[in-house]
This record gives C-alpha cells, sequence and structure tokens, in this order.
C-alpha cells in the first residue's frame, strides 16, 4: 500500500494502490472525504449500509477496467472475489 501525501492546509487528494488478496474483506466503515477505486485486476464487491448498518440495496461487483465513486461518509464494506 503506497500513499501520496497533498500539501498541508491545502485541498488535496491521495493516490493509494493496494492489493487484496482473495477472500479478505474490509468491515463496514467510513471515509471522509470521497473515495473514487478503480479495479486493476480481479473482482470485488461493495455493499453499502444505512446509519443502523441495515444493507442500503444490493451489493455493487467491480471487475477489472472498472471503476466506482463512494462519497465521503457513506458506509460501505468491501469484499474481495478474485485476485
Amino acid at each position: 500500500r503506497t500513499c501520496t501525501a497533498g500539501p498541508l492546509g491545502k485541498a488535496h487528494g491521495e493516490t493509494m494502490l493496494e492489493k487484496w488478496a482473495a477472500g479478505s474483506a474490509e468491515p463496514p466503515h467510513s471515509h471522509p472525504g470521497d473515495d473514487m477505486t478503480v479495479v486493476i485486476e480481479g473482482k470485488m464487491q461493495i455493499q453499502f449500509f444505512h446509519e443502523d448498518l441495515s444493507a442500503d440495496g444490493a451489493p455493487v461487483t467491480l471487475v477489472a477496467g472498472q471503476s466506482g465513486l463512494i462519497k465521503g461518509g457513506r458506509i460501505h464494506d468491501a469484499k474481495y472475489i478474485t485476485d
């Protein structure tokens, strides 16, 4: 996992390259800012949640070549289906 820091006191974004093993997952969480995910290879699934952690709609599946934007504050999880 790599991260590039932005200038202090300025609006900025971060670029991260992450590799997750098939079968791994992240529990429900949120980020203070928007999160743009680009799938380079493999397949992942994202589930959105309400504040009470009940599911908010059907899971979203992304495969290699697809991207998704998660707005800041939106509760979601991530499951990594294939490498």
